[in-house]
C-alpha cells in the first residue's frame, strides 16, 4: 500500500507540474511584441479567422493574434521535426545515425538548430508582412518600421519559440502527457470560450437560427463520439508462443495478441499538413510586391485559402501520406518480427522473420488508410458545412482532432504509469515473500 501511495502521489505531482507549465505557456502568450499596435493588429486579424493565419492562431492560443513573443509557436519546431524525419528516412547515414545510442540526442540537437533557423526566416518574413499591412480603419500596425523593429522582432519571436519548446520538453520528462502535444492542446482549448461566447451571441442576434444551432452541436457530439472510439479501436492480431523446456520446467506455449490501432499516426498527420500549407505563406513575405514571382505566391496562397476545394484536396493529400509515412515511424514491423522471433513468438499461419514483417506491413497499410480517410474526414467537414450549409462551425476539425486524441493519449499514459506501479508492486511483494533472491 506503501508503494501505491507513493506512486499516487507521484502522478499528482506529475498532474499539477503538467498544469503550472501550461499555466505559465498561458501567461507568456500575454506577452507582447514590442513595437507594433495591438489594437490595429487585433481588428486586421478579425477578417482573418477563416484563413491560414486563423489556423495557427488556434495552435498558439491566441498569440499570433495578439503578435506577442510567442506567435510563432511551436510550429517551427514541428517543421524542423518534419523535414528530418524525412532525411533520416532518405538518407541511410542520418538513419544509422539515429539507431546510435546517443543518436536521437544528436537528431533531437540539430532539430533544435534547424529551428532556430526557421524562427529567424518566419520571424523576419511576419516583421516584413506586418510593416505592409493596415488595420481596417487605415491606421499601420508597426509604430516606428524599419530594420530595428525587424531585427527586434526576430530576437523576440526566436526567443519565444525556444521557451516553448523548453516548455514542452519540460512536460515530456518531467510531467505528464507528450508536452507539444499538450501545448497546442492548451492553444486550441483556451480558444474554446470565446468561440461557444460568439455561437450564443449569433443565436441571440438572429444571425443563426435555432435548428443551425441544434445542428452544429449535433455534429460536435457525433464527432467527438467517432473521434473517441476510433483512437480507441485497435485489431488483434494472435500471437503464439512455442514451448520451451529449461531446467525441466517448461516455458511459453501461451497464446496473446499484437493491437494495432486504427489510427497508428494519432494527431500528428493534420498538424504535419497545416505547417506545410503555411509554407506559401511565409515564402510570400519574402518577395517584393509588384513582382512576377510575388504575384505567382498571392495566386498560390488565395487558392490554398482553408475551405477551398484545391486547400480541401492538398489537405488531405498530405494527411494521408503522413499518415502512412509516420506509421512507419511508430510501428516498425522489422523491429517487431524479429522481436517476436527472439522470444520464440509467431503469427499462426504465417512464418516467423520477413514473413511475418510482410504480413505486418500489409495489415499496417490496410488500417492506416482507413484512419487516413477519417482524419481527412473529420478535418475538412466544418469547413465543407460551412461552404455548403453556411453553418458557422468555430471548432476546426482539426482542432477537434487534437482535443480529443492528445486527451486520451494523456489518460492512457496516466493509466499506463499506475499500471505499472501495480506490476511493480506484485513483482517486488512476490520476491519478498516467495524467498525469490538475486544473486
Amino acid at each position: 500500500m506503501a508503494g501505491a501511495q507513493g506512486k499516487l502521489e507521484e502522478l499528482r505531482k506529475r498532474v499539477l507540474f503538467t498544469l503550472f507549465i501550461l499555466g505559465v505557456f498561458r501567461v507568456a502568450t500575454q506577452v507582447p511584441t514590442p513595437g507594433v499596435d495591438s489594437a490595429a493588429l487585433t481588428s486586421f486579424f478579425e477578417g482573418m479567422q477563416g484563413s491560414v493565419f486563423g489556423v495557427f492562431n488556434n495552435f498558439t492560443g491566441g498569440a499570433l493574434e495578439r503578435f506577442s513573443v510567442l506567435a510563432l509557436g511551436i510550429m517551427p519546431y514541428i517543421t524542423s521535426s518534419i523535414i528530418f524525419s524525412l532525411l533520416t528516412v532518405s538518407f541511410p547515414a542520418l538513419g544509422e545515425i539515429q539507431k546510435e545510442p546517443d543518436g536521437h540526442k544528436k537528431i533531437q540537437q540539430w532539430t533544435r538548430y534547424a529551428t532556430v533557423l526557421l524562427c529567424v526566416i518566419q520571424g523576419y518574413g511576419l516583421a516584413v508582412g506586418l510593416e505592409a499591412l493596415k488595420s481596417p480603419s487605415g491606421m499601420p500596425i508597426v509604430l516606428d518600421p524599419g530594420m530595428a523593429f525587424r531585427g527586434l522582432t526576430v530576437i523576440s519571436l526566436t526567443a519565444g519559440t525556444m521557451f516553448v519548446m523548453w516548455l514542452g520538453e519540460q512536460i515530456t520528462e518531467r510531467g505528464i502527457g507528450n508536452g507539444i502535444s499538450l501545448i497546442i492542446f492548451a492553444g486550441i482549448a483556451a480558444g474554446i470560450p470565446s468561440g461557444i461566447r460568439d455561437t450564443l451571441n449569433l443565436f441571440q442576434n438572429g444571425e443563426l437560427s435555432g435548428l443551425n444551432l441544434g445542428l452544429v452541436a449535433t455534429i460536435m457530439f457525433v464527432s467527438f463520439w467517432i473521434i473517441i472510439f476510433t483512437e480507441k479501436a485497435f485489431r488483434k492480431i494472435p500471437v503464439q508462443y512455442a514451448k520451451r523446456v529449461v531446467n525441466n520446467r517448461v516455458f511459453g506455449g501461451q497464446s496473446s495478441h499484437l493491437p494495432v490501432k486504427i489510427n497508428i499516426s494519432g494527431v500528428m498527420p493534420p498538424i504535419f499538413a497545416s505547417a506545410l500549407l503555411g509554407f506559401p505563406t511565409t515564402v510570400s513575405q519574402f518577395i517584393p510586391e509588384g513582382s512576377g514571382l510575388k504575384m505567382y505566391f498571392d495566386t498560390i496562397q488565395q487558392s490554398l485559402y482553408p475551405g477551398k476545394t484545391l486547400y480541401n484536396v492538398v489537405f488531405v493529400g498530405l494527411i494521408i501520406f503522413f499518415c502512412y509515412f509516420y506509421a512507419q515511424i511508430q510501428f516498425k514491423t522489422k523491429d517487431i518480427s524479429e522481436s517476436l522471433k527472439k522470444n520464440g513468438g509467431f503469427i499462426p499461419g504465417i512464418r516467423p522473420g520477413e514473413k511475418t514483417a510482410e504480413f505486418l506491413d500489409n495489415v499496417v497499410n490496410r488500417l492506416t488508410l482507413v484512419g487516413g480517410v477519417y482524419i481527412s474526414i473529420i478535418c475538412i467537414m466544418p469547413a465543407i458545412l460551412f461552404n455548403v450549409a453556411k453553418v458557422p462551425f468555430y471548432f476546426g476539425g482539426t482542432s477537434l482532432l487534437i482535443l480529443v486524441g492528445v486527451a486520451i493519449d494523456t489518460m492512457a499514459q496516466a493509466e499506463s504509469f499506475m499500471i505499472s506501479q501495480r506490476y511493480d508492486t506484485a513483482y517486488k511483494s512476490r520476491g519478498k515473500y516467495s524467498g525469490a533472491r538475486r544473486f
